[in-house]
């Protein structure tokens, strides 16, 4: 079985899809940390981040797994803290966007989830690497709330941005992630939609368990 969950940044996936498999006792897997890892790794290596033959090469480097907490590690490294600061969510669209980079990425995806029952969240999920997904939602809420919940998932690290400045990065990253040439970020056609604006993360998962069960 496979529940995909999509949306655009601080909608609620990663929580929501955590509380989701841990309700379910199933895998979870945060695709978008996948992304954030080979962008953190680029820039503590000082690889630029366009097509190019040393980004590729640098690349196939890379391990990254998940130990039995779902950390994202990087050659054996825990980085699931230093993938969340402002400096990786900045330039993470731009690695999103690599063809080769996402070829790789959705491979190991659906290697992961192969034969699992699992919880995958991300932005092309129901569209790209699970289009026959048993479950698909697409989670979403006014900028002016994502914006608020990044402030304090910034502030658990140890980061300080203005409210103002949230708002338009992640108006920003809306619109690349959604212009980008390979894989946009789109709502699949028989995905259910959850505006969490108004939503408690319990209310996001109950309402997506609920979902599931009513489903004819």
């Amino acid at each position: 079985m496979i529940i995909a969950i999509d949306g655009p940044s601080a909608s609620g996936k990663s929580t929501t899809a955590k509380g989701v498999a841990e309700e379910l006792d199933i895998l979870h897997l945060d695709t978008g940390a996948m992304y954030r890892a080979i962008t953190w790794a680029c820039i503590n290596s000082n690889i630029e981040l366009v097509k190019s033959l040393q980004l590729s090469s640098f690349i196939e480097t890379l391990s990254i797994s998940f130990d039995t907490q779902n950390n994202i590690r990087l050659n054996g490294r825990d980085i699931s803290k230093e993938i969340r600061r402002t400096e990786i969510t900045s330039k993470v669209s731009i690695i999103s966007a690599i063809s080769y980079v996402r070829e790789k990425m959705v491979n190991k995806q659906r290697l992961i989830a192969k034969n699992l029952d699992c919880v995958i969240e991300g932005r092309d999920i129901g569209t790209v690497v699970f289009p026959n997904a048993d479950y698909k939602f697409f989670l979403d809420a006014k900028p002016e709330i994502r914006a608020k919940r990044r402030m304090l998932d910034l502030m658990l690290i140890g980061e300080n941005k203005s409210f103002e400045d949230l708002v338009e990065e992640i108006k920003m990253r809306d619109y690349l992630d959604s212009n980008r040439e390979i894989s946009p970020l789109i709502k699949a056609k028989d995905a259910i939609i959850i505006d969490t604006t108004n939503l408690t993360m319990d209310e996001q998962i109950k309402k997506i368990t609920s979902l599931m069960i009513h489903k004819p």
